[in-house]
């Protein structure tokens, strides 16, 4: 299958995991931003973005696969130097639990509304979550035959309208029902319970991000994130306190397309002052 990703520029490189829905897309102004001085790679999860669309039976869609792939792509690129991980939704689980496998690969960290464990507090997931997770007669045909995952999220993620040109753009690979598949099988492969597929990776990504106490980590978080909301970020500073966070009143789940402008700059700071 194919696995696609972006790589430009040179450098200390940047490795960016999206979540679900969206695609390496969502980083275009970090890529653009930090392209002429770093190395920045952008890969889209299989059956997402510009990667291959396969089948449930060609592909598990499970967390332990999704890790394996990132850990490919990495060995792949031969990349040598610390890495510096940009972690968003469901790429953040994704890109701790490969950090907790190779702790001494990792430089920094750079968060964006994402977890490392599970719900805080005996905090449960949205109910629209909880519906498309365990009802399937429910949510395959909305997820599939209407996109709904996809075009709920242009409107609940962000907390500013989105141009049309980003809404057409963050749902561009998702266009025909067979390519949807990924975007459900997330939501479907979120452990909760023991005896999930995942539930043990999650269990372990949570007990060892003490791994990184003494790693340099820049928390950016959207407070009006209907699923990442603030509890999740007092969970984020009671793991990590030596974190470097700022919280955005005017930004949601989407924080990279509601205040960039902010954004850019203390990604930018955060890297000069935390030199590798």
């Amino acid at each position: 299958m194919n696995y696609h990703y972006v790589d430009e520029g040179n450098g200390e490189p940047l490795l960016m995991l999206h979540g679900n829905p969206t695609w390496s897309f969502y980083y275009r102004r970090l890529i653009a931003a930090f392209s002429p001085s770093h190395r920045a790679i952008v890969p889209d999860h299989l059956g997402c973005g510009l990667s291959d669309k396969p089948t449930s039976r060609q592909y598990d869609f499970r967390l332990e696969s999704r890790v394996e792939d990132v850990e490919f792509l990495v060995d792949q690129l031969d990349i040598k130097e610390k890495i510096t991980l940009v972690l968003h939704d469901w790429g953040g689980m994704i890109g701790l639990a490969y950090a907790v496998k190779y702790p001494d690969r990792i430089g920094r960290i750079i968060l964006t509304n994402t977890a490392g464990f599970f719900p805080p507090g005996k905090k449960k997931i949205p109910l629209r979550l909880r519906m498309i997770r365990n009802l399937a007669w429910l949510a395959t045909p909305a997820v599939l035959g209407f996109n709904l995952f996809s075009f709920s999220a242009l409107w609940m993620a962000p907390k500013k309208r989105l141009p049309k040109l980003v809404r057409n753009g963050l749902t561009a690979p998702y266009h025909r029902p067979r390519h949807r598949l990924a975007t459900l099988k997330f939501v479907q492969d979120i452990p909760l319970f023991p005896g999930d597929p995942g539930y043990a990776i999650v269990e372990n990504v949570s007990k060892k991000l003490n791994l990184f106490a003494a790693v340099p980590v820049l928390i950016l978080w959207g407070m009006h994130d209907f699923v990442f909301d603030p509890d999740y970020l007092a969970e984020w500073k009671r793991h990590w306190p030596h974190a470097q966070i700022h919280a955005f009143d005017d930004a949601g789940h989407y924080l990279l397309e509601d205040v960039p402008e902010k954004v850019i700059p203390l990604i930018r700071d955060f890297l000069k002052r935390h030199p590798l």
